[in-house]
């Protein structure tokens, strides 16, 4: 009742104050300034295009999200089409909270842009113009004064092939960003006592900070009463005055993301506020370790920690020496996977949807990476001695350690192996100096086998003596380096098709002329020289100009995965394989070379007809970033299983096995 009688006093104040005059020139409407945004001007016959309202509130004043609260009301559209073209409801981003007289409204202080989804018929012909009209009206107010406002908005679409330009797709991503993610899980909510509790289903690795819930649903949790948040496992619990009644949607904004939410009425044990942190942050952190100790067998890292396990045992017994080599090389790596999480943790602050390795969505980086391990490979080889490389393989003192530390860490990025994906995937929703203290573990991992052999002398007594075979195994080490080259040289391929791997490989053989012929100096006893360098960099900076990414396509049987087709797929009942892969990931490479790729699965998929989609993550497509980020992992791979007829999704493991996909 009080909250209808406030809105009675708003409206006749809002009429007041159209009828009056303007009596400043801030005070002069309108105060919403609004402007349709179509993602493309051409869209697809049979299509959707996105069209955002793009919408800025004067200074001071503001408008209402889809439930205004206790006051206000939504804006209301009032759409003309032409024939056959149907319009959504607008999915809001969440809202701010501003609380007046008691009374709690749901509110929009700053720009923001509802996005509604225009579906297109089938059958128009290229050309075709589609004008599109709105007449919107909505409430804008301050603190003191409200005026109902109207406008009528148009933009005219044509008929084409659905060309997004990449501009403006960067600016509806960042719009996207805002919208509440499905959050994947039911989740639960009981009414009893004038008190309702909703359970939403939230990783006891994640912080949870800033919890809040807004409803979507009216009349069942009162809005400005208090919201007590507690946890219960891998549940957040949100408690507040209510008295429920029928499902219960709305958006929970946590961690700085919004979720959208529906609950169901249930059974919602009293959680405890506050538990759990720590211990979730441990086990992620040991996770992490563990995660980074496997990095160390695989082919680009494995020969630099034999080496430089190799050159401890050359070395002697000088305790003090292999200790601080020990400590200088641990230090290398958790500095560059500290780097990395800052960097990480950076970009996502800023909207991006970066994960692990997300420098290896750009080409022009494989290609750097590309040109180091060949390098490393003619070093190992022999063919050449630098100081940047030849630490990997000789004593180097605390300098040389911390380098090799520092480049096993970063050649160890493309790799993503059991473990670390949840421990990311956790760093990611964590707060910041728990998210970098994961990294950090990330690199104590990968460090550990050469910090025992430092400081466990009964380790280094193990290692073979010395002697002429070190030259030998140096040259087999530089094997799996290749191997790793070669690795790199396809994922190039996939990236920048043909042409960018070509260039890259002549690029490589450049450096390889330079590298020959400064070996040859220094068999001579001369010096390499400055201009050896300058050719170096020449030939990097001119490969990271000229490679580009090129469109990729997926393999026949297999279907490009996007949130709209699942839908689809599961309101036709069909159960659905969804895999996330990157082409520099190495787990996802074998995984589908395993497991997924095999005649045995491929004839299961067949027999049970279930749809495989593919997300192809390479190039780092934002949207799929959200979609993974949504199922709490950092990066790929990511494998989901959605059984016919509904259900939840299960979250495979991240090795696979062929058995496995036939039990699903």
């Amino acid at each position: 009742m009080r909250a209808f009688g406030f809105m009675i006093v708003t409206l006749m104040l809002g009429v007041v104050a159209w009828a009056m005059p303007a009596r400043a020139q801030d005070d002069a409407g309108p105060h919403l300034r609004i402007g349709l945004v179509a993602e493309s001007d051409t869209p697809r016959a049979g299509g959707e295009v996105a069209i955002a309202l793009d919408t800025t509130p004067q200074p001071g004043w503001h408008g209402y999200w889809q439930n205004p609260g206790d006051a206000g009301f939504p804006a209301k559209l009032d759409w003309t089409l032409p024939q056959g073209v149907t319009a959504s409801a607008p999915v809001y981003p969440a809202p701010q909270r501003l609380l007046i007289a008691n009374l709690m409204n749901y509110v929009f202080e700053r720009p923001y842009a509802p996005i509604v989804t225009l579906k297109i018929p089938a059958g128009l012909p290229a050309g075709t113009t589609l004008p599109i009209k709105l007449h919107m009206t909505y409430l804008v107010c301050t603190t003191q004064l409200c005026v109902p406002e109207q406008g009528d908005f148009a933009i005219t679409l044509t008929v084409g092939d659905g060309a997004i330009d990449p501009a403006q797709r960067a600016t509806f991503d960042s719009w996207r960003r805002a919208l509440p993610q499905p959050l994947g899980s039911a989740a639960t909510y009981q009414a009893a006592n004038g008190e309702v509790r909703i359970a939403v289903p939230y990783p006891a690795s994640a912080k949870g900070e800033g919890a809040y819930f807004y409803p979507v649903s009216t009349g069942v949790i009162e809005y400005a009463s208090p919201q007590v948040v507690s946890r219960d496992g891998d549940r957040l619990i949100l408690a507040t005055k209510g008295k429920g009644g029928g499902p219960l949607e709305g958006v929970l904004s946590v961690d700085g993301r919004a979720l959208a939410v529906t609950a169901s009425p249930g059974t919602v044990a009293v959680g405890k506020v506050g538990g759990g942190d720590l211990a979730a942050i441990l086990i992620a952190f040991a996770s992490a370790v563990l995660g980074g100790l496997i990095l160390n067998v695989m082919p680009c890292v494995f020969p630099i920690l034999s080496l430089k396990a190799l050159s401890l045992a050359r070395a002697g017994g000088d305790e003090r020496a292999a200790r601080h080599e020990a400590l200088a090389y641990t230090a290398g790596a958790i500095a560059v996977c500290l780097a990395l999480g800052a960097t990480i943790l950076a970009l996502r602050a800023g909207g991006s949807a970066a994960g692990w390795a997300f420098q290896l969505q750009d080409p022009r980086v494989v290609v750097l990476l590309l040109l180091l391990t060949i390098g490393i490979a003619l070093n190992l080889a022999g063919l050449f001695e630098l100081p940047v490389p030849r630490f990997a393989a000789q004593s180097g003192g605390a300098s040389g350690a911390f380098a090799t530390g520092a480049l096993a860490a970063f050649v160890a990025t493309p790799c993503t192996g059991p473990f670390m994906g949840a421990a990311l995937g956790a760093a990611l929703v964590l707060p910041w100096l728990a998210a970098l203290a994961v990294f950090a573990g990330l690199g104590l991992g990968l460090a550990l086998p050469f910090l025992l052999l430092g400081f466990v002398p009964a380790l280094r007594r193990k290692l073979p003596r010395p002697g002429a075979w070190m030259d030998n195994l140096r040259r087999i080490l530089s094997i799996p380096m290749w191997l790793t080259a070669v690795a790199l040289a396809w994922v190039l391929g996939k990236q920048a098709g043909v042409d960018g791997m070509a260039l890259a490989l002549l690029a490589g053989l450049g450096f390889g002329i330079v590298l020959w012929a400064a070996g040859r100096r220094q068999a001579r006893g001369l010096a390499v020289g400055l201009p050896a360098a300058l050719m170096l960099v020449a030939i990097a900076v001119a490969s990271v100009w000229l490679v580009r990414p090129v469109p990729k396509a997926v393999a026949g049987g297999e279907q490009t995965f996007s949130e709209a087709r699942l839908a689809d797929l599961r309101q036709q009942g069909r159960p659905v394989f969804a895999y996330f892969t990157a082409d520099w990931c190495l787990t996802c490479k074998v995984n589908e070379r395993v497991a997924i790729d095999t005649d045995r699965a491929q004839a299961a998929f067949k027999r049970k007809n279930v749809a495989v989609l593919v997300g192809d993550w390479t190039n780092g497509d934002p949207v799929l970033g959200r979609f993974i980020e949504s199922h709490n992992r950092a990066g790929v791979p990511l494998y989901l299983y959605y059984p016919a007829g509904g259900g939840e999704p299960r979250v495979l493991p991240q090795v696979l096995t062929p058995s496995m996909l036939e039990e699903l």
